[in-house]
């Protein structure tokens, strides 16, 4: 029979967990947090009334949580206080913000305003494949998240310039941005069409795979943000933040589809530029087959 030592269990070190945690970028991923609850809770207002300005503050509060995404990690890198309670905050947070968040969203806005008076079959069925739908978007985003974590120096599929670092699939801000940005674009008026909610139904289910992909998209992780960068770099900044603000619709929208489309392009280039190579391969050289010997003949 097994007895406790007091001695024994004295002399034994025990891990400790650290308490206490560094404050600076955990503010930024609790805001993150806190700005995906809101727009939660923006989306289940919609439901019962005025739909188009709560579900446009659900859209823009999505994104506006992706600076406060790119800075918690940016912060701890410049700050040196990377820790992994902090990794594994800002995961939980990117779910919560950028997983059920624009997935309820996504459901709401594009199939459940679907009016009564079309096809009761019809809109039976296009509620339920955007449910489903809606939930391979959260279930994506969380197993990219978790295939990001356990992941060390991931390669994408189609590996691009040494110079640059990618991202291996879609990252889940932006797919998250996208469908957002989808929504604010058309003033958060909620779908009741089905030749609307048939494409929104396809673009949700394509930001899933593209997530669970392993083709490249740009990380911009390249840039340098503690380094001195000339004066002049101010201008085209205020430039680019007055038309992100005073035309948030058409602008966000676009950047966002720019950015997916960046990636199916990458993809696509890459295996062409394979295919041609492999034809050059397999083509004889026309001059190597003319300067080989032929057949002797008297």
């Amino acid at each position: 029979m097994n007895h406790f030592d007091p001695a024994r269990a004295k002399g034994k070190p025990h891990p400790r967990l650290r308490r206490g945690m560094y404050l600076l970028p955990s503010l930024f991923t609790a805001g993150n947090i806190g700005i995906g609850y809101f727009s939660i809770t923006q989306t289940l207002d919609a439901i019962s009334r005025d739909a188009q300005w709560h579900l446009d503050w659900a859209a823009i509060a999505i994104l506006l949580a992706i600076p406060f995404d790119a800075l918690d990690g940016r912060i701890a890198r410049m700050t040196n206080t990377t820790t992994d309670f902090g990794r594994e905050l800002d995961s939980l947070a990117d779910v919560i913000t950028f997983g059920i968040a624009p997935s309820l969203l996504a459901f709401v806005w594009g199939f459940h305003f679907l009016p009564d008076s079309m096809n009761p079959q019809m809109r039976m069925h296009l509620m339920q494949a955007g449910a489903f739908v809606c939930f391979l978007f959260l279930l994506s985003g969380a197993s990219r998240l978790a295939r990001f974590n356990i992941s060390h120096d991931a390669q994408p599929r189609n590996p691009g310039r040494p110079d640059r670092k990618y991202f291996v699939g879609m990252p889940i801000p932006a797919a998250a941005g996208l469908l957002a940005a989808t929504v604010h674009f058309f003033n958060a008026y909620p779908v009741e069409e089905w030749w609307i909610a048939v494409p929104w139904l396809v673009l949700v289910g394509l930001c899933g795979f593209l997530m669970v992909s392993t083709w490249r998209f740009w990380s911009a992780k390249e840039i340098n943000f503690s380094r001195r960068h000339p004066f002049q770099l101010l201008v085209p900044l205020a430039i680019v933040a007055y038309v992100m603000v005073r035309y948030s619709n058409t602008a966000l929208f676009l950047a966002a589809l720019a950015y997916m489309f960046s990636g199916i392009w990458a993809r696509a280039a890459y295996g062409w530029s394979r295919r041609r190579r492999r034809r050059r391969q397999d083509t004889p050289d026309p001059a190597k087959i003319a300067a080989e010997p032929g057949p002797w003949r008297p």
